[in-house]
């Protein structure tokens, strides 16, 4: 026997928004003028109109769809006219494989199905429910203004143009958009086109990499490359001349690497793009690297401290004096930690320095110097000029050489607090690695305050989170987890949905390992201590490693074993 459907008021009913006599109210208002319960209930203001969609997406079986959560459309939109996106009220999600997943305001519109199959030629269509006022808004936004918006970067680059481009070019004759033959406005809307669909995606980085018979595009979201489309080989030389125009640098140079950088008004916000090119077997790659404002403006609290070592890393960033280190490899987070703790400490009566190469951020009260080696301005004497204008703190982008190693501790020793950057893969692997460079223990022993180690690791989708009921034995045994820490913890994944590109995760945190360098420590420094040594008398001292606080983001169901063990113990998975 079919089961009976439930009726919209009872569904509103069971969610409590709504009582028995309001449900009266508008079925009499329904049949006065010709609506439907929904329609009464929302004109009426009984319900808003976004519950009523839910009860019928409840009712019908089908998914609500939350267009407030950015849900990404651009290469479905391609597939139906425009038209008939803006009279039937549809936004496409996906087509894949001959299916077609489209938002409708309506379940009972089953004409505008039916022509979506027949236009678009997909065997299956199935649709979702979103509000109508929010798939107009959603048109309105992503589809009126596609051109609009393709207009306004257009505008952008040729804004910068004449100042970006290199010098080889005849500056008498600046290139200009409006200039641009016919056959190449497609070029100029395809890099329009991915750069906003990189900015909304959450990219850091946009690759253009020349392959044997295609250009493949990808973009890191979240620390992963995603492949997202396949450029024909014969558009390989316009988007490579394109780009090198946008970023002001050669194009005739092809044999060498060069870098430069753009800078872009996308979606409202400026965005700086740094861009390397580097000559490969097949053709120059391409590499554009997302620098967003507001990504390094995060306060210390964002980046993921738990908090004992949120507490420990605000007190050891306020002190005099000394040398706080942060390691860790490429991508780890670590300018953006240090320019955190910049943010915390810049007021007016402190005077802040800093060398960078390059620099990425600017920041407002921060005296920022760039690295030129090409004038012969190098880290090394910068900081010896800058020492000489009496700051109280001095940022070093990385010390990379005996050089830049001794003015930074001399720096330290003299009454300054100095900040930098190190490549190693922990913590007490920085005491070692200063004393290789041919610094003397003494020194090290007697400048450094603390040692930071920290990693990025992905986040569990709220939107799609739910208990893992299987978790993998390996990856929970690599995290270092006992029985007793597991009983009757459940440990938790993501599933996968739009939010998060089916991936199961979103957005990123750091992982933290700070050695706060006690007497026993700096003696073991002194006497050239091996690694394993410094290591075991730090956690003996209270440090937590990397792995000690994955393990912490895992249990309180931020992140998975498995991210924390791809993270932190890539060589044994490895092996």
């Amino acid at each position: 026997m079919a089961r009976t459907r439930k009726k919209i008021g009872e569904i509103l009913q069971s969610w409590k928004l709504v009582d028995a006599a309001g449900v009266e109210k508008a079925l009499e208002f329904a049949r006065k003028n010709n609506l439907r319960i929904g329609e009464a209930l929302v004109q009426l203001e009984i319900c808003s109109e976004e519950d009523v969609t839910k009860a019928l997406a409840t009712q019908a079986g089908m998914e609500y769809v939350d267009l407030s959560k950015n849900v990404v459309v651009t290469a479905a939109l391609k597939q139906i006219p425009e038209k008939i996106i803006k009279e039937r009220l549809v936004l496409p999600i996906s087509f894949e494989g001959g299916r077609l997943k489209v938002v409708v305001h309506d379940p009972l519109d089953l004409d505008t199905l039916d022509l979506l199959r027949f236009r678009v030629g997909a065997t299956d269509v199935e649709p979702a429910l979103a509000p109508r006022s929010r798939i107009e808004a959603y048109i309105k936004k992503h589809v009126d203004s596609i051109e609009a918006s393709m207009d306004s970067i257009s505008k952008s680059i040729d804004a910068s143009m004449d100042k970006s481009i290199d010098a080889s070019i005849d500056q008498d004759a600046p290139i200009k958009m409006d200039a641009v033959d016919e056959s190449d406005a497609p070029i100029i809307k395809l890099l329009n086109m991915m750069i906003s669909e990189a900015c909304r995606a959450r990219a850091s980085d946009i690759h253009v990499e020349p392959m044997s018979d295609r250009v493949r595009v990808r973009y890191r979201i979240d620390g992963v490359c995603v492949e997202r489309e396949s450029v024909p080989k014969r558009m390989q030389g316009s988007i490579s001349t394109r780009l090198k125009i946008m970023a002001g640098i050669d194009i005739a140079e092809r044999r060498l690497p060069q870098d430069g950088r753009i800078k872009l008004r996308v979606s409202g916000s400026d965005i700086d793009f740094r861009v390397s090119s580097l000559p490969g077997v097949h053709g120059e790659s391409i590499v554009l690297r997302i620098l967003r404002p507001d990504s390094a403006k995060v306060g210390i609290q964002s980046l993921g401290f738990e908090d004992d070592d949120y507490e420990l890393f605000t007190r050891i960033i306020k002190r005099p004096n000394g040398i706080f280190l942060v390691t860790g490899p490429t991508g780890s987070g670590k300018t953006t930690t240090l320019y955190a703790a910049l943010s915390e400490l810049n007021r007016p009566d402190r005077k802040i320095i800093t060398a960078e190469d390059p620099v990425e951020y600017n920041f407002t009260g921060i005296n920022q110097c760039q690295v030129r080696e090409d004038i012969g301005l190098s880290f090394d004497r910068i900081l010896r000029a800058m020492l000489r204008q009496a700051p109280n703190i001095v940022l070093v982008g990385e010390i990379r050489d005996l050089a830049v190693g001794e003015i930074a501790i001399q720096a330290a020793l003299t009454g300054h607090l100095v900040f930098s950057t190190l490549h190693t893969n922990d913590a007490p692997s920085a005491i070692t690695r200063l004393i290789d460079m041919g610094i003397k223990p003494f020194l090290v022993a007697s400048s450094i305050q603390a040692v930071m180690a920290q990693r990025l690791i992905r986040l569990i989708c709220e939107e799609c989170r739910e208990v893992d009921p299987e978790p993998n034995p390996l990856y929970v045994k690599l995290c270092g987890f006992t029985p007793e820490e597991l009983a009757g913890r459940p440990l938790y994944r993501g599933r996968g949905c739009k939010f998060c590109h089916n991936t199961g995760f979103r957005g990123r945190k750091g992982i933290f390992e700070i050695m706060v360098m006690t007497s026993e420590i700096r003696e073991l420094a002194f006497n050239r201590a091996p690694v394993g040594q410094i290591r075991r008398a730090a956690v003996s001292a209270g440090m937590k490693t990397l792995v000690d606080d994955g393990k912490r983001k895992i249990l309180r169901g931020t992140t998975t074993a498995e991210e924390v063990a791809r993270i932190t113990q890539a060589e044994l998975l490895e092996a």
